[in-house]
């Protein structure tokens, strides 16, 4: 018979983390660049204060525990405050992502039920169109001051935030719950069908936050500065907001100026030391510094997910002294999975060599588990040559889709346990060091071979005169399908598609090598900050090769 422990039993619940930042760290800042136009500080104490306000509001507003609460918010201590108050409660804090079209919105908000949405200013038009046709929502309440609220609103009965701060006291006692209660809710950005839910537990979020920080992840502590430059509509941004004041770490909030002025402004006021964003937000800054002669003086190491990282990015943020960790994880993984950083015996080999093992998508953190099947679902060895389909397990995976929608992602192996289908295809070392090698959807099948079309582009982007690239599969007559390259050129650089197609000489091989390139101004950018594929695919659906 199994013995219990005698260990106290406490529920891991996400105002615990409140409650401490405040407790221990209420000193610490959140500094935000509002729509109002200002830089606001905020200490952690006061912070949690107005949290417990917030929540005695939402009371006042009958919302009950379970319900879904949305946002359509930039990053800004007021979305940190609803974070913390709505799962406090026990509600569910749904982040709404702005990016997404007006009929993808009201989808989302309809099949969640949302109740209440909290929005900023920037978004008024956006909530205009959708509010005739979400009836499920309530309350509609703007993140402004009270002096600047529009004089023609949105929605009528719109509520203003600081007003219901204001007629509430911060004496509220954050309720103990079951910790596997649901406490936010994500929509994945599918290019297929309608985007999906993923429901967050209290326990699963403070799981993923607390090994976030471990020594191999991305280890916040009280002496950091971090800049979330991902998106708090994003995964949560990664969730930042909870590892940084469980650490007591400051947080700068870059609000709706997500430019490279805007962002390299920020970071060198503030001080920052870690920033995480997507792989286009950095670029765009390394694009500002180099075309103005600028330099970090306090960052030391950057996060970033969200898509491949080239080994250019890689090797520009080195020189620059700053250390880039390459995140791989999905929505539906809270989202880390694994975290490429060098280990001590990685560090003294040859600079080129670091950024290779770098560019891949590293190893796992505790709590993850992953596994390679083929196409016909025996499992794959870990011998860095054989690529297969990416499955993994954990704390912090979904076990379903909100809903029950996507019930075909998952299966179960030989002794029951349960796997989710990443939709990506990897390669692993004997060590557990991960590739992506490309998406199932995204693969080039030409010939028997399978082309990856992340290696064609980290290959284009290590060409001085590449800022973006992306490589899809046109069909070819003999081939079945053949590489075809898209490149957006560096501002004021040239390049020929034969400089191009030369510089994978050596580089690949020849069989590998894109058959055409293909000149844009700009790549298509869906709501998460990556290249849209499909729209590049509908762009050239006409092209044939021979």
């Amino acid at each position: 018979m199994l013995k219990a422990g005698l260990m106290m039993k406490q529920e891991m619940l996400l105002s615990s983390i409140l409650v401490h930042a405040e407790r221990f760290y209420g000193w610490q800042e959140v500094v935000s660049r509002r729509v109002e136009g200002d830089l606001h500080r905020i200490t952690f104490k006061a912070m949690a204060a107005r949290a417990r306000q917030l929540a005695n509001a939402l009371h006042g507003l009958n919302i009950q525990q379970g319900e879904n609460i949305a946002t359509i918010a930039w990053n800004s201590h007021r979305h940190i405050e609803i974070y913390y108050a709505v799962a406090g409660m026990g509600a569910v804090t749904h982040t709404l992502n702005p990016r997404y079209t007006p009929q993808q919105l009201i989808y989302i908000i309809n099949h969640a039920q949302d109740t209440t949405i909290f929005f900023d200013l920037t978004f008024a038009p956006l909530i205009k169109a959708i509010a005739p046709h979400c009836p499920s929502v309530k309350n509609w309440i703007l993140l402004i001051d009270e002096d600047k609220m529009p004089a023609d609103p949105p929605v009528a009965g719109l509520l203003n935030y600081e007003a219901l701060l204001k007629a509430q006291n911060d004496e509220y006692v954050w309720p103990e719950f079951d910790e596997n209660s649901a406490c936010t809710l994500c929509y994945t950005s599918g290019t297929t069908g309608n985007p999906k839910g993923i429901l967050y537990s209290h326990r699963s979020t403070m799981l993923h936050a607390m090994m976030s920080n471990c020594a191999d992840a991305i280890a916040l502590t009280r002496k950091d500065t971090v800049l979330p430059v991902v998106p708090m509509f994003h995964v949560n941004a990664w969730g930042l907001p909870y590892a940084a004041l469980m650490t007591g770490c400051k947080l700068v909030m870059p609000g709706p100026q997500l430019d490279g002025p805007s962002i390299y402004d920020l970071l060198e006021r503030e001080r920052v030391t870690v920033a995480a964003g997507v792989p286009t937000i950095w670029l765009g800054l390394i694009n500002h510094m180099k075309q103005n002669g600028l330099s970090f003086s306090t960052l030391k190491r950057s996060l970033v997910g969200g898509s491949a990282v080239p080994v250019s990015l890689i090797k520009e943020f080195d020189e620059m002294g700053v250390e880039l960790m390459q995140g791989w994880g999905s929505t539906e993984m809270s989202p880390l999975g694994t975290v490429s950083k060098l280990s001590g015996d990685e560090r003294s080999l040859p600079k080129q060599e670091q950024y290779e093992i770098v560019a891949k998508q590293g190893r796992t953190i505790f709590g993850v588990d992953m596994k390679l099947l083929a196409e016909d679902g025996t499992e794959l060895p870990w011998d860095f040559e054989q690529s297969g389909e990416l499955h993994v397990r954990g704390h912090w995976v979904l076990h379903e889709y909100y809903g029950g929608d996507g019930a075909k992602a998952f299966s179960h192996d030989a002794t029951g346990k349960r796997w989710f289908a990443t939709g990506d295809v990897a390669r692993m070392a004997p060590d557990g060091l991960m590739q992506i090698t490309d998406r199932t959807k995204d693969v080039i099948k030409s010939g028997g071979e399978w082309i990856s079309s992340i290696d064609l582009e980290n290959i284009a982007m290590s060409h001085p005169a590449v800022l973006q690239s992306a490589v899809i599969a046109i069909p070819h007559e003999k081939w079945n399908e053949r590489p075809f390259l898209i490149v957006v050129k560096r501002p004021g650089m040239e390049v020929s598609k034969q400089d191009i197609l030369n510089f994978y000489e050596g580089r690949i091989t020849k069989m590998h090598i894109p058959d055409d390139v293909e000149f844009v101004d700009a790549m298509p950018i869906g709501a998460t900050g990556k290249v849209q594929k499909s729209e590049l695919r509908e762009r050239f659906k006409g092209l044939r090769f021979v």
